[in-house]
């Protein structure tokens, strides 16, 4: 048997549940916390908010997600959608200042089959890639080996956010992004 140390994870299997928000949606409450840096929540704007994935894909793997609780991409209105497009553009800019990436895939998971996590609260994958980040270890053992602490991702990605024209921090440590 091969095992594969994740001690991080233990945060997550320990959690408290009564933090749930909307039908148990950590999506809900993240942004409300007092440590922005701790629900790592690297960037925020009116009605959105970006989340460093607690499970990346590579190093600066992020959520770009709208406030309204919907796993229905219909239900966003104007503004709500305006403001999310924005942030992902801004969050684009911010991981290629923050990390060189060669390119980035983009996208949503939309319904029970698309194989999300969560699917009952919209969110945008944007996953940094490298020519070469695929190597033998996914494919010859089916392991993904992370090469960056999260807590490094945070910090690199929080501090390209603040680099940013129109940001400011915020009193628990989250960039606000405006206009």
């Amino acid at each position: 048997m091969e095992r594969m140390f994740a001690p991080w994870r233990i945060e997550w299997v320990e959690r408290d549940g009564s933090e749930a928000g909307v039908d148990g949606c950590p999506f809900c409450v993240l942004p409300d916390r007092d440590d922005a840096r701790e629900a790592r929540v690297a960037a925020e704007s009116e009605h959105a908010f970006v989340l460093l994935n607690n499970y990346p894909y590579n190093p600066g793997h992020v959520m770009v997600i709208p406030r309204p609780h919907t796993g229905d991409y219909t239900d966003l209105d104007a503004a709500v959608l305006s403001d999310h497009a924005r942030l992902k553009q801004r969050t684009m800019t911010a991981l290629e200042a923050a990390f060189a990436p060669d390119g980035l895939n983009v996208g949503l998971n939309l319904g029970d089959a698309s194989g999300g996590s969560v699917d009952d609260h919209l969110h945008t994958h944007v996953v940094p890639r490298w020519d070469g980040d695929t190597n033998f270890m996914p494919v010859c053992s089916d392991t993904k080996v992370i090469v960056q602490a999260l807590e490094e991702s945070y910090d690199r990605l929080r501090e390209a956010f603040a680099e940013q024209p129109g940001t400011r921090t915020a009193d628990d440590g989250a960039v606000l992004v405006g206009e």
